[in-house]
């Protein structure tokens, strides 16, 4: 048994302690999914994989129960894989370790993957429990949930039979979530032209560090620092009072992401060293003082280096800081129908030089309003475009409309109320739960989220709440063992 092994419920946590040595980011998934198939042969029972990789696992239902509406329970296979950037971590090989600390489960210097390892640990909890009578219970593993729904967006109303989903895949606690936001990407392309370095040069690389991150969809609206607005405006300000190349940037991994860290090389005449240098502690210093307790630990950086073979052309510099600046980044719009929650955002989630003299430039709009999803991205490729990039718009995926008259939104109400003496939230998220799709390709289906706490999704301080774990699991037990006659 595993360090895990000791917590409550022990099952969920021995599952998930399990998962964590299993690689199992987007597009790569094919190690869990030979895991759960092994899973469902061990135990006898009955296991379908689409052609997607979406895999579906049954346990019949108990005797004198096959007259219960049968209950999906619904998670991710994949997680995102963020990791500091002085951790060695090989992602395609290497293990997540857990840790305990101060009532939560982390990991050492890399993302944990609660989001949603915990939903499948509860599933398989759930599908050898042999103290549980249930009706039939149908648990659905979807694939590349992070990067671009693809498991879901193949679902099909034949996929399961049962019309009662229950999402395991939200992050708060207390909180039971009955709608969401849709969402689709912005991307941008654009060349530059390399150019050789004038004699008597210097070279300074700069890092913009230890910044809160974040998921763009839950934490959008908490104000933290974004690593690739940060570095343009840093360099910006110091365009303004020297005449600077850019040689490299690289700002920020994943779409879904507020990016942490981002990286730049520029040149300049050796004789404005000082004060360059000057020019980058003194916008440290501001932004410490613009951000205080809200990024504690960012820190920006600088070493002198080697001169660089190339650097980017003038013109491009400037369309591309240009963009950079005017792209826009956080809060568009706040929900009139329910107080506290975004409707409409925009993460510029990261910007890099790549190959052949490229920049690519990747952003994310979310909205539980599909017109308003469709103009946050038109204004970022408008931005995009003025700096001469080819811009893509993803195919999307759409919101979750709220149902207040749910059925499995009052079961699970009452269990909640029962269970632990008050009443809990019913809100819609601002971020993509697959539930859009299902909502979308499968009529009548009645659905409703909910999950433990899980602070810090995305990036390498994700954690989540052994407490919270326990009231989800009790709560998720409670509503199975209560599905209503069919």
């Amino acid at each position: 048994m595993g360090i895990l092994g000791q917590l409550n419920p022990h099952p969920l946590w021995i599952y998930f302690e399990e998962i964590c040595k299993i690689p199992r980011l987007s597009k790569d998934e094919g190690r869990i999914r030979g895991y759960l198939l092994d899973f469902a042969r061990k135990n006898n029972l009955e296991s379908t994989e689409d052609e997607v990789g979406n895999i579906l696992i049954v346990r019949p239902p108990a005797k004198g129960m096959e007259n219960r509406k049968t209950v999906v329970l619904q998670s991710h296979m994949d997680m995102v894989g963020e990791k500091n950037a002085n951790y060695p971590h090989n992602w395609t090989t290497d293990p997540i370790i857990p840790a305990i600390k101060n009532g939560w489960v982390t990991a050492t210097g890399t993302t944990l993957g609660a989001d949603d390892g915990i939903g499948i640990a509860s599933q398989l909890a759930i599908l050898t429990d042999e103290n549980l009578v249930a009706g039939k219970i149908e648990c659905l593993f979807t694939v590349d949930e992070e990067s671009g729904m693809t498991g879901a967006i193949n679902i099909n109303a034949d996929s399961f039979s049962g019309r009662t989903l229950l999402n395991l895949d939200s992050e708060d606690e207390g909180i039971l979530f009955i709608g969401c936001a849709g969402g689709m990407d912005t991307v941008g392309t654009m060349n530059y032209k390399p150019e050789s370095l004038p004699v008597n040069s210097s070279a300074l690389s700069i890092s913009v560090t230890g910044l809160h991150g974040g998921h763009s969809g839950d934490e959008i609206h908490k104000g933290y620092g974004n690593a690739v607005k940060l570095m343009n405006s840093l360099l910006c300000d110091i365009s303004v009072k020297h005449n600077i190349s850019v040689a490299w940037f690289d700002g920020g991994n994943l779409r879904n992401a507020i990016p942490r860290e981002a990286f730049s090389t520029i040149v300049f005449d050796k004789t404005d060293t000082d004060q360059v240098i000057a020019c980058v502690e003194n916008f440290y210093s501001a932004m410490t003082n613009e951000f205080g307790d809200l990024e504690k630990d960012l820190k920006i950086s600088h070493a002198e280096v080697d001169i660089p073979q190339f650097v980017m052309d003038r013109e491009s510099q400037i369309k591309f800081m240009n963009a950079m600046t005017a792209c826009p980044h956080g809060v568009i719009a706040w929900s009139k129908d329910m107080d506290g929650l975004v409707e409409t955002s925009t993460n510029l989630a990261s910007a890099k030089f790549s190959e052949n003299n490229t920049i690519r430039i990747i952003t994310t709009q979310r909205s539980s309003v599909e017109s308003a999803k469709n103009e946050a991205g038109a204004a970022v490729e408008k931005c995009l475009r003025l700096a001469g990039a080819q811009v893509v718009h993803s195919d999307g995926y759409p919101g979750w409309e709220p149902n207040i008259t749910s059925e499995i939104l009052q079961i699970t109400r009452k269990s909640y109320v029962t269970l632990f003496g008050k009443e809990p939230d019913v809100k819609a998220i601002h971020a993509g739960l697959e539930c859009g799709l299902f909502y979308e390709k499968i009529k009548g289906i009645d659905m409703i989220s909910f999950g433990p706490t899980i602070k810090g999704a995305h990036t390498p301080e994700e954690m989540i709440e052994i407490s919270t774990t326990l009231m989800f699991w009790d709560l998720l037990i409670d509503v199975v063992r209560k599905m209503p006659l069919k």
